[in-house]
């Protein structure tokens, strides 16, 4: 079934490192409303907002202590409902960033939560007796800590599966619930287009709350085992029960960040005739490079020795193009039964895509250009985050004083207390750091990138000279005039959207080959994820009479010749076949 939200281009705005418009160093609401012509002559349809609410940033904005109010970093209400306004003259839709699995410990509810066991807002968050004098379960956070923070005041822990300040809300209670409803109502009637919801399978916890028997502890003693309190049934009542009552009220699109999914697991948050959400966020394409220690000194040795071989310390991952073919033919099978897929390589929580998957020196134009095909033409909704459309790359920062993502310090420490010397422990976490996506936005090559007039709140990548919007602009062959190019496409072209999709060439190691059909078109698109050229055999897989070329990344115009197609490093084409 044809749907706006498949058709759509999805554009992800970190606002604290978009466009500062007042010089205090911090991107803001007016700065975005200031930039709407950028984004639309880019040619997206919706913007997804990251957290502009009420927050005292302990995990910048996702830590919200009121889910009413702007930030006053950000600006006010009147700037937000102006930017929404401005947005919709242009023809921009807004998502914004749903973060209901938790709030901050500054919210009224948990100040409230934690003054008295007997409190009416007790048990709007989750609370338990110690267990022999410690944590309550053997639970670790996705940022490294114990997933249990005492509180003397009561003599009793709340759970936080992230940040000691970011406390779990309990859904289990009727009138939390209805209070989240009743918030989520409040913003779609200000005229919103859909949400984003962090973490969303994540807010029904397992009923007794029980230890992990997972192996593996690393040297704290917690574990981090995800697939228990992910995906259990209650997620999906309450989600079919918000769908219900509120969102099916209105013309707007959902999408949920779903760690620990599965295909079949999420077809159950997707699938039509289920009604909870339009698409998910799934992990397996950009799985965690996070790593499990064993206590002892030889398990330190061993590890660092095979993190040298595996050359991540240089941040030089690649993309598997074998298990990458596999898992895209795996997840298709969501679309085939009724559901729908988001495809991303990068967001505010992940490193910068041209570092991490490809090349971001000597190729870095041309496999950006690559990994844009990719996203845009695989089957399900593209994300581009901030800055991918420029090639915009990790940053190199040399001191823990220039890095601010609560994630990284936590990661750190926790290596340094498994026995990692500072300088390795520093060099190993920091190519994944989220903080790479989170420099500011490179708008020109003035100082401080265009992005501010004051001092930046994290420190711009220094090649901004070299890589930024207004450079790009002027230039016909740049990034980001490639990306228009695929989203122009994208738009006028739906076998790029409704396009069976066909595998070719499967067991080939460097390269992505496929098919895809509709209505009468049928377009190849084969794609080199290497830094060798590499050789696409479509021999036996399909009859045709000539191929046209309609994008290439290189300039290149090629025709398919004895059943086979020659690729240079990186190469990415997109021909209409007869």
């Amino acid at each position: 079934m044809e749907k706006w939200w498949k058709e759509a281009v999805i554009y992800q705005i970190y606002p604290r490192s978009f466009y500062d418009s007042n010089g205090d160093g911090i991107g803001d609401i007016n700065g975005i409303t200031a930039k709407l012509d950028y984004l639309k002559y880019l040619g997206i349809d919706v913007i997804w907002l990251s957290p502009v609410y009420k927050s005292p940033n302990d995990d910048n904005g996702y830590d919200i202590s009121n889910y009413q109010e702007i930030m006053d970093d950000f600006g006010t209400l009147s700037d937000w409902q102006r930017m929404l306004d401005e947005m919709h003259k242009r023809g921009i839709k807004l998502i914004m960033d749903l973060v209901i699995n938790h709030t901050s410990d500054e919210h009224p509810w948990f100040i409230e939560s934690r003054l008295s066991k007997d409190n009416p807002k007790r048990n709007y968050y989750i609370w338990r007796d110690g267990k022999n004098g410690k944590e309550p379960n053997n639970w670790q956070a996705f940022f490294s800590e114990p997933a249990w923070e005492y509180d003397s005041k009561t003599d009793q822990y709340y759970l936080h599966l992230f940040s000691k300040k970011q406390p779990d809300l309990n859904w289990e209670n009727p009138e939390l619930k209805q209070e989240i409803f009743s918030m989520v109502k409040w913003w779609l009637d200000m005229g919103i287009d859909g949400f984003r919801m962090d973490v969303i399978n994540l807010i029904a916890k397992p009923k007794s709350l029980p230890d992990s028997e997972l192996l593996g502890k690393d040297f704290s003693g917690y574990v981090f085992d995800s697939n228990l309190y992910a995906n259990n049934e209650a997620s999906h009542e309450y989600l079919h029960e918000m769908n219900e009552s509120i969102l099916n009220k209105y013309n707007i699109m959902t999408v949920g960040e779903t760690p620990s999914v599965t295909p079949e697991i999420a077809l159950k948050y997707v699938d039509e005739k289920r009604a909870e959400l339009d698409m998910v966020f799934s992990f397996e394409h950009v799985p965690p490079d996070d790593f499990i220690l064993p206590p002892g000194k030889l398990n330190v040795y061993i590890f660092l020795f095979i993190m040298k071989i595996k050359k991540i310390v240089k941040g030089k991952n690649r993309i598997d193009a074998v298990r990458f073919k596999s898992i895209m033919k795996k997840w298709y099978t969501v679309i085939e039964h009724g559901g729908w897929n988001s495809q991303y390589f990068s967001n505010h929580d992940q490193p910068r895509q041209v570092s991490r998957f490809a090349d971001d020196k000597k190729y870095r134009e041309r496999s950006a250009k690559m990994l844009a095909t990719l996203i845009h033409t695989l089957p399900g909704t593209p994300y581009v985050y901030q800055g991918e459309e420029l090639g915009m790359t990790n940053v190199d920062f040399k001191s823990m004083d220039d890095y601010r993502d609560v994630a990284f310090f936590n990661s750190y420490k926790k290596h340094i207390k498994g026995g990692i010397p500072k300088r390795t422990a520093f060099r190993l976490i920091q190519p994944t750091a989220r903080d790479n996506a989170r420099t500011p936005m490179q708008w020109n090559a003035e100082q401080n990138a265009g992005f501010t007039n004051g001092k930046p709140w994290i420190n711009v990548n220094p090649n901004y000279k070299n890589i930024n919007a207004e450079a790009q602009k002027e230039d016909e062959k740049s990034v980001l005039n490639y990306y228009r190019k695929l989203i122009e496409l994208r738009k006028n072209n739906k076998v790029m959207v409704y396009g069976n999709f066909r595998l070719i060439d499967k067991a080939n190691k460097k390269t992505i080959a496929y098919i895809k059909e509709y209505n009468g078109d049928k377009w190849l698109i084969a794609i080199n994820l290497a830094n060798k050229p590499a050789k696409v055999k479509i021999k036996d897989d399909f009859i045709f009479k000539k191929a046209e070329t309609i994008l290439s990344n290189t300039g290149i115009i090629k025709n398919i010749t004895k059943k086979s197609i020659n690729l240079m490093p990186y190469e990415s084409i997109v021909f209409k076949i007869f």
